[in-house]
């Protein structure tokens, strides 16, 4: 689903999808919506399937491991928030023409090791090699999880009185692919310390591991309602994804948001709002409100830093940003920063 094209865009898509695309099928108990990245169907009695698609990226410069464990993580992330265990995944690649065996090998090896790792098998897939394909792997795939149709979450069932909770802060994926592709230029600014934390947010671009601890700590009305992976649009954008999909209100701290000291320095240097940036990596959850301090128990137990930001409210009561300023209302931020100034930065580095 596309994520980046702004409020009105999304509102037209939203009066589309709600009169469903293709074939009915009473099976589909979660389907395309705004706010939503996962589909959820009934594949027998009491079992549901999750499903995700997404393009797949892999950038060569970043080194195959790394490109590949990204790739990876980016694919499985919306289909974890599910609360469902990660089963399966369809791999497509379109593939340089340039690129040889022994780059494909080693892209191959991460990207199994990747899912490996996430007990996830790759069950099918393409790879062809075309003319015009220049950066570097473009294509698609699905990761499929499965579970219990009564245990799978989506951003459509946050309820008032929940809390909300944020893993990780703002803006992780914007730095890191800065720290990541631009090293030698920020360490020029921000100094090798900076840089150093920066890019160590690369393998922090996942919200597996507080999803997995949300499953099992417990879902609905055990524990956590919603869950929801910030991309495009950062956090702000996120979190109005799930008043939308929920149909609910929300209060928002901004404050209380958290902006890693590497996060600011690095979106002060680009210019960028880290509130509003791309984050992978940043798990938005509502939770129960006499579960929520267990639930932050877990993830800081695993090593997951998190906040409690606000409490999903009535429809009626409105979508409201608390900020030092003054409140004001919780709006979607339009395209997200980080693709402008990241193509700005790129295409310096081409021409200097």
């Amino acid at each position: 689903m596309d994520r980046t094209t702004g409020k009105a865009t999304a509102e037209l898509f939203d009066q589309v999808i709600l009169r469903r695309l293709g074939a009915p099928d009473a099976d589909i108990l979660a389907g395309p919506q705004h706010g939503v990245d996962v589909g959820v169907v009934r594949v027998a009695n009491g079992v549901a399937m999750a499903l995700t698609t997404d393009p797949v990226f892999i950038v060569p410069a970043y080194g195959w491991k790394r490109a590949a464990w990204f790739a990876v993580h980016i694919l499985a992330s919306d289909a974890a928030t599910s609360g469902l265990p990660l089963r399966w995944m369809t791999v497509d690649l379109n593939l340089p023409p340039g690129i040889s065996d022994v780059d494909l090998t080693a892209l191959w090896d991460g990207f199994h090791l990747a899912c490996a790792d996430l007990e996830i098998a790759v069950i099918t897939g393409h790879t062809g090699r075309y003319d015009g394909c220049a950066y570097p792997m473009v294509g698609g795939a699905t990761c499929l999880a499965l579970g219990p149709e009564d245990a799978f979450v989506t951003p459509t069932m946050a309820r008032p009185g929940d809390k909300i909770v944020v893993t990780k802060g703002a803006a992780i994926e914007a730095t890191a692919l800065f720290a990541a592709t631009f090293p030698e230029r920020l360490t020029l600014a921000l100094g090798p310390d900076v840089v150093r934390a920066a890019d160590a947010l690369f393998e922090q671009m996942t919200v597996v591991p507080e999803a997995r601890i949300a499953a099992a700590f417990g879902l609905r009305e055990n524990g956590v309602t919603t869950m929801h992976d910030a991309t495009e649009g950062g956090v702000l954008g996120g979190l109005l994804e799930v008043a939308i999909a929920s149909n609910t209100g929300m209060r928002v701290n901004l404050d209380a948001i958290p902006v890693r000291p590497e996060v600011q320095a690095v979106c002060d240097h680009v210019g960028i709002d880290p509130y509003i940036s791309i984050s992978e990596g940043t798990l938005i959850a509502t939770v129960v409100p006499d579960r929520t301090d267990g639930y932050m128990t877990a993830l800081n137990a695993a090593g997951i830093d998190a906040a409690i930001v606000g409490e999903v409210r009535p429809f009626e009561e409105g979508r409201v940003l608390l900020t030092a300023e003054g409140n004001r209302p919780l709006v979607h931020p339009g395209l997200d920063p980080f693709w402008a100034a990241f193509g700005a930065w790129a295409s310096a580095a081409s021409t200097g």
